[in-house]
């Protein structure tokens, strides 16, 4: 099970600075890379609100902010994010102290072999040292080894598209809005029973090898602008675990629903850009809008 994690990048953006990167591989020297991603649109007579799915994480070459994407970015008044890393510099620092246990059995001495032998190869090969990590919390373990591999096939926060956004709209001087806090994604994985957090772990160290493969193709599916092949790679398997389900996509989905219906009473135009995941799917924010008598509706992703 690893499609999972897509759903929670956004959070594990905040390791950045709490752990060590390993070294890029040694990548060809590749050209631009041009992206056509889907944007939806939710309007009534004086508010416009446009739906963009973003990914936490892209190599430098990919060229996405541009075309009916950039257009509507820059006739927006307000960006809305997940969370808005600047109003919480110490997010790190909040990360670290949630995610050390200090007291309690270490992680390697719960999982059963093979698992444990994986697990400390996993943090040998990413260069993380072994006695703090085996008392870290497992939803801390999982994030980690699921997102340090990608810098080594070069994909890198600083490009990705939330950064992006964000780093815009502050140059632009337009208004920032944090749909959730740092403190509240944390909370999805540290809430998590331990047992579950146990299961995720072992299952994410069996499907590592695979990472590379799942990551390109979700990739190529958001760069092609196509919701219903990218829905298949994300939330395949989240939907195999209820509480996880619920926790990570329904739940949060049906809150941005619900703002976005509140917002739709204030005129003005906004861009809201939440991870890709949140708009692919059968409990996508559009299935939830629809329950609520709304309609996003799929712009041209291409310009004309």
């Amino acid at each position: 099970m690893m499609n999972w994690k897509s759903l929670i990048l956004g959070a594990a953006l905040a390791l950045a600075g709490c752990t060590s990167t390993p070294e890029p591989l040694a990548q060809p020297k590749t050209q631009a890379v041009n992206a056509h991603p889907a944007l939806w649109v939710v309007k009534d007579a004086d508010t416009t609100i446009y739906l963009f799915g973003t990914i936490h994480l892209l190599k430098p070459e990919v060229r996405w902010f541009e075309g009916p994407v950039r257009k509507a970015f820059d006739s927006s008044q307000e960006v809305v994010l997940e969370v808005v890393s600047r109003d919480d510099p110490d997010r790190q620092a909040k990360l670290m102290q949630r995610a050390l246990r200090p007291d309690g059995p270490t992680i390697s001495s719960r999982l059963p072999e093979p698992a444990r032998t994986r697990f400390l190869d996993a943090l040998a090969s990413n260069n993380l040292p072994v006695p703090v990590f085996d008392r870290t919390k497992p939803w801390f373990a999982t994030i980690t080894l699921s997102v340090l591999p990608l810098h080594r096939y070069g994909y890198d926060p600083n490009s990705g598209a939330d950064h992006q956004i964000e780093l815009d709209a502050v140059a632009a001087g337009k208004t920032l809005t944090g749909l959730e806090t740092a403190d509240q994604q944390i909370g999805f994985f540290d809430d998590l029973p331990d047992d579950l957090q146990i299961a995720l772990l072992g299952e994410t160290l069996d499907e590592l090898p695979k990472l590379q493969d799942m990551i390109e193709k979700m990739m190529a599916a958001w760069a092609k602008g196509e919701p219903k092949m990218l829905a298949s790679l994300l939330n395949e398997s989240v939907e195999t675990n209820p509480e996880l389900e619920k926790r990570l996509l329904t739940d949060r989905n049906a809150r941005w629903a619900d703002w976005i219906k509140a917002r739709l009473e204030k005129p003005g135009t906004v861009f809201m850009a939440v991870g890709a995941g949140h708009l692919a799917g059968e409990k996508s924010v559009q299935a939830m809008l629809r329950q609520r008598g709304l309609v996003a509706a799929q712009l041209p992703n291409r310009a004309r």
